[in-house]
């Protein structure tokens, strides 16, 4: 039989090391990972997701808990989620030097987005925006010969789905996760006669609201290349029509750091469509070369942010729609945006299936609110890139049509890559194909 040895000490060291491994990664599984944020997942590749408890709502506002979900990626890079507005809350990558902060303005707990001061200037930091993302002419539309009236809440116009759009809402959340991506799903019932806000008053009267019930999910993702993923999706019962879009504010240099005037952008976009006194498109696309709205080439937003073209004076500022070039496949990632702060070496490229993208120079903050940071935000200290389809497209045939019908599925993708200006920014590398109802 043999003579039986005992295990020397070399390998008696080695079975121990083995087995402070085994209980080590045991602690560490998502299983068993609960700290004093809440529940916590995350996978071998340095994604992670994290939800923890973001406060209540005012009791007149009935109250509601609302929940932070944190997105982190093996990078370091972090997106907090908000589940009132499925807001993005802050939003934290490297500059050049390696050096994080928080590029998004917001607000540091919920007092913020439900204060009187954000309330009465109303700048939707981060949040979804619908049913329908910017202006509606005279807040009416007409569907197969039924005229629809809405809130009058911008001036004699509907904005941003009226008095209580998708951005004062807690929408319903889950964490998503896949082997090379986590997010998190965000799914609300929309229903008919939404847009017309009871209590609220519209001159003239508001007195149907959008028409059909829209179930509405936005799922954001993140990445290990430092992309973040909006991929929007809804159906109806009854034809209506559907604008979704995100109303995330930056400042690459850093929120509440100053103004972004020195941020160099790019539009691929070689017209726009001009505005009347109200901001309303005439329903003209005008080309932007010759113009101050020429971004085919870098530019800084102050350069010509304060001259007298008439578009500038009305908007006080950039508050428009470019028409963006046609990706080169359709409903494929096409490049929308670059924009780059000099002084910290941020970049982020903006790519959509959206046929349209807002440049808003944060004309209207007014130095009423102060940010996470809690520093004042001014005039110009935040800009916003929304991917949409164009403002008041119900009211003009000739721009892309924004209908949805029941049996179709509303689909549009919009990524913000972040990187370092001379490091591959993600636009040729996107080839991820997002169906769409057009």
């Amino acid at each position: 039989m043999g003579q039986f040895h005992t295990p020397s000490r070399r390998l008696r060291a080695a079975l121990c090391a083995l087995l402070v491994v085994l209980v080590a990664g045991l602690l560490a599984s998502p299983a068993g990972a609960r700290g004093k944020h809440g529940k916590h997942h995350s996978g071998s590749s340095g994604l992670s997701v994290t939800k923890s408890s973001f406060g209540n709502l005012p009791a007149s506002m009935g109250g509601t808990a609302v929940d932070k979900y944190t997105l982190t990626n093996a990078r370091g890079m972090t997106v907090g989620l908000i589940t009132y507005g499925g807001t993005i809350q802050s939003l934290e990558v490297p500059d050049r030097n390696g050096e994080k902060t928080n590029v998004t303005l917001g607000f540091a707990d919920i007092e913020g987005y439900t204060s009187e001061a954000y309330l009465a200037s109303n700048p939707y930091f981060g949040s979804i925006i619908g049913r329908y993302g910017n202006r509606i002419g005279n807040a009416r539309f007409t569907l197969d010969g039924t005229t629809y009236t809405l809130d009058t809440n911008n001036g004699p116009n509907h904005l941003h789905g009226g008095f209580k759009g998708f951005d004062k809402v807690v929408w319903d959340a889950e964490p998503v996760e896949t082997s090379r991506r986590v997010g998190v799903k965000f799914t609300r019932l929309s229903p008919e006669g939404e847009g017309c806000t009871p209590g609220t008053v519209s001159t003239p009267p508001c007195t149907t609201g959008y028409p059909g019930n829209l179930n509405v999910t936005v799922v954001y993702t993140l990445d290990n290349r430092n992309r973040l993923k909006m991929h929007y999706t809804a159906t109806t019962d009854k034809k209506t029509v559907v604008n979704l879009t995100n109303h995330a504010y930056w400042n690459l240099a850093g929120e509440g750091s100053g103004d972004i005037n020195d941020h160099q952008l790019l539009l691929n976009a070689p017209s726009y469509t001009p505005v009347d006194a109200t901001l309303i498109p005439t329903g003209a696309i005008d080309p932007v070369a010759g113009t101050p709205f020429d971004f085919t080439s870098f530019h800084a937003i102050g350069e010509r942010l304060r001259g007298n073209h008439p578009q500038l004076v009305i908007g006080r500022g950039y508050d428009h729609n470019w028409v963006l070039n046609p990706p080169k496949k359709p409903d494929h990632l096409n490049l929308a945006a670059k924009l780059v702060d000099p002084s910290s070496g941020r970049q982020l490229t903006i790519l959509t299936t959206e046929p349209g993208i807002q440049f808003y120079s944060g004309n209207f903050l007014d130095g009423t609110l102060y940010g996470t940071s809690g520093r004042q935000y001014r005039q110009g200290d935040g800009l916003a890139l929304e991917t949409q389809h164009y403002p008041d497209s119900p009211n003009k045939p000739q721009f892309p049509s924004t209908e949805l019908n029941p049996g179709e599925t509303y689909d549009t993708t919009t990524v913000y890559a972040f990187s370092v200006a001379g490091e591959d920014d993600g636009h040729g590398k996107h080839r991820g194909k997002s169906r769409s109802r057009r």
